[in-house]
């Protein structure tokens, strides 16, 4: 399975839970990949804490692969190459955990009938070799989701699952920007038509993902005076309220990650020794990533509109 994801804007968490989400199947024994199509900011490395790709490969990396300067994108194995302990020695039972990096520097780049063709071989590949494949697409409207779109539209991926997450946070300008990504003009549904997809299909397969959503019944929050708690709980029904006019609302919504100090002030993987040994990682937030990591690939997540 294909798992592409996107943002309607910068900073919305789509890097850090995307790598979070694979780190979680892997543990559960899911062979699965990460592939940074970040062309503008591949820095994956960082959260993946591999000190060699913190801001994209040298060389060889996928920038290198898909414009024919290598035969083959450069694959790191993330329980032997990451420099963070807890990553070096690979769980009893894990499965694969592999970053195909872009390259340092290597900025976006127009397609054309030669980087289709890589990237479809590539597609191919990750389908054939892993349960589940994450493509972590910039944000916004970009060559790297045209790429996508061009790509799983050829006959030859017409039978592999392709799914969609499109990030944001919980705020009126990225409700807005997410709806206006995904349902505005060239957005992913215009662009993917123009490609070939059928709308309804393409549609079915997008969901969207809440990131550092603050819980206004919280008890973390119960320092709050009154009329900021009754504020809050104001401008989160008012969200609601927004989110189901722009289509994002329950019917479209794969799951939502809480508000973590640890995730605000550096972006990494959350371990479960972050959680019970270090006491720096909040129970909820592992907890919505192993959710949310289930249900990419749980069906009746994906049915029902």
């Amino acid at each position: 399975m294909l798992i592409f994801a996107t943002s309607d804007k910068g900073g919305t968490g789509r890097s850090v839970t995307s790598c979070n989400l694979m780190y979680r199947r892997a543990l559960h024994g899911g062979d699965v990949s990460y592939v940074d199509f970040d062309f503008g900011s591949p820095t994956a490395g960082a959260i993946f804490e591999v000190s060699s790709a913190a801001t994209g490969a040298h060389d060889g990396g996928l920038h290198s692969y898909l414009q024919g300067r290598v035969n083959q994108p450069l694959r790191l194995d993330m329980w032997s190459q990451s420099d963070r302990d807890s990553l070096r020695s690979r769980p009893v039972g894990a499965g694969a955990l592999a970053l195909f990096p872009g390259d340092r520097g290597g900025g976006e780049f127009p397609m054309n009938r030669d980087v289709l063709r890589r990237c479809t071989e590539l597609f191919l590949r990750l389908e054939e070799e892993f349960d589940v494949s994450l493509i972590d697409l910039s944000a916004g409207r970009s060559h790297a989701i045209d790429m996508a779109l061009e790509v799983t539209a050829q006959p030859a991926l017409r039978g592999t699952t392709a799914r969609w997450l499109v990030f944001h946070r919980w705020t009126r300008q990225h409700i807005v920007a997410a709806s206006n990504l995904v349902f505005g003009e060239r957005g992913i549904l215009q662009t993917g038509v123009a490609c070939g997809h059928e709308e309804i299909l393409l549609r079915d397969a997008i969901r969207f993902v809440r990131t550092a959503v603050l819980d206004p019944n919280s008890p973390d929050l119960a320092h709050l005076r009154g009329a900021q708690a009754a504020w809050l709980q104001d401008c989160n029904r008012d969200l609601h309220e927004l989110a189901s006019k722009h289509s994002l609302g329950r019917s479209t919504l794969l799951g939502q990650t809480p508000m973590d100090p640890v995730l605000q002030w550096r972006e990494q993987l959350l371990s479960d020794e972050d959680v019970s040994a270090n006491h720096i990682a909040n129970p909820a937030t592992t907890a919505a990533f192993a959710d949310l990591a289930n249900r990419l690939t749980d069906d009746e997540s994906w049915e029902g509109l």
